[in-house]
C-alpha cells in the first residue's frame, strides 16, 4: 500500500540527505543478489533511523532481525564511542553478507551478530538498552515487547517497523492472518501500556516510536 504519491515519494527522497557510499553498495548488492530484497529499510528509512540513534546516542543497540546488515549500520551511525549493537538473525545465509559489510565499516568492533531464536538470545545479554529495532517475525512482536521492556533504560526508544502491514490492520481480517493479527494487538499495547509513551508514523510500512518512561 502506497500512503502517498510515488512523485511526493521520490521528492521526499531527493530532499533528504544521501545514503553514505558503503550503504549506497549494499542496497545494490542486496538487491542484485538476496530474495525480498524489498525487506531493506533503504535509502529513506535509513536516513530515518541513523537520525533518532544520533539524536539519542546509545550506548547499548539491540536490532532484531538484521536482514543484509543496512538497518544496523544506520543504527550505529549514532552510537556513542566505545558502544555496542547487538543484531539478531536466524538466517544463517546472510551471516556472510551483513559480515561482509560490517567489517567495511567503521563500526567492525562494535557490532556483536547473534545467529539464531530471538527470544532465546534476548533473555542472554547482560546489558540494558538504550535503543531497540524490531523488525523481524511479526507474530513475535508482543513477545519480543514483552522480553524487552524490562531490559530498557530510562529514556530508552523502541523502533517497531511494518505495524502498517500493508493496510491490512486497518481490513477485515482471516482467522489464520496470524502475523495481522498479532501486529493489530501489538499497536493496540503500544497505545496503552502505561510505561511508554508511543507515535505511530505512516513511513513506509509504518513505524512506530515508544519512549520508555
Amino acid at each position: 500500500m502506497n500512503f502517498l504519491s510515488e512523485r511526493l515519494v521520490d521528492y521526499a527522497i531527493e530532499h533528504t540527505q544521501e545514503e553514505p557510499e558503503l550503504l549506497q553498495q549494499l542496497n545494490k548488492e542486496t538487491w542484485q543478489k538476496i530474495m525480498v530484497p524489498r525487506m531493506l529499510s533503504g535509502h529513506f528509512q535509513g536516513r530515518l533511523l541513523s537520525m533518532i540513534s544520533k539524536l539519542i546516542q546509545p550506548k547499548i543497540i539491540l536490532e532484531i532481525g538484521t536482514y543484509t546488515g543496512y538497518s544496523a549500520l544506520c543504527l550505529a551511525e549514532g552510537m556513542k564511542m566505545n558502544g555496542v549493537l547487538h543484531t539478531i538473525d536466524h538466517n544463517e545465509e546472510l551471516v556472510e553478507i551483513q559480515k561482509k559489510y560490517f567489517d567495511k565499516s567503521d563500526f567492525k568492533k562494535n557490532i556483536i551478530q547473534h545467529l539464531g531464536n530471538a527470544l532465546e538470545i534476548i533473555p542472554k545479554i547482560k546489558e540494558k538498552f538504550d535503543l531497540v529495532f524490531i523488525d523481524a517475525d511479526k507474530s513475535n512482536y508482543v513477545n519480543y515487547f514483552n522480553d524487552l521492556i524490562g531490559k530498557m533504560n530510562s529514556g530508552g526508544i523502541i523502533l517497531s517497523d511494518n505495524v502498517l502491514w500493508s493496510g491490512k490492520v486497518i481490513e477485515s481480517v482471516n482467522s489464520k492472518d496470524i502475523d495481522t493479527i498479532t501486529l493489530m494487538e501489538y499497536n493496540k499495547l503500544l497505545k496503552s501500556d502505561d510505561r511508554i509513551e508511543t507515535i505511530l508514523l505512516p513511513i513506509r510500512d509504518g513505524l512506530s516510536i515508544s519512549r520508555v518512561k
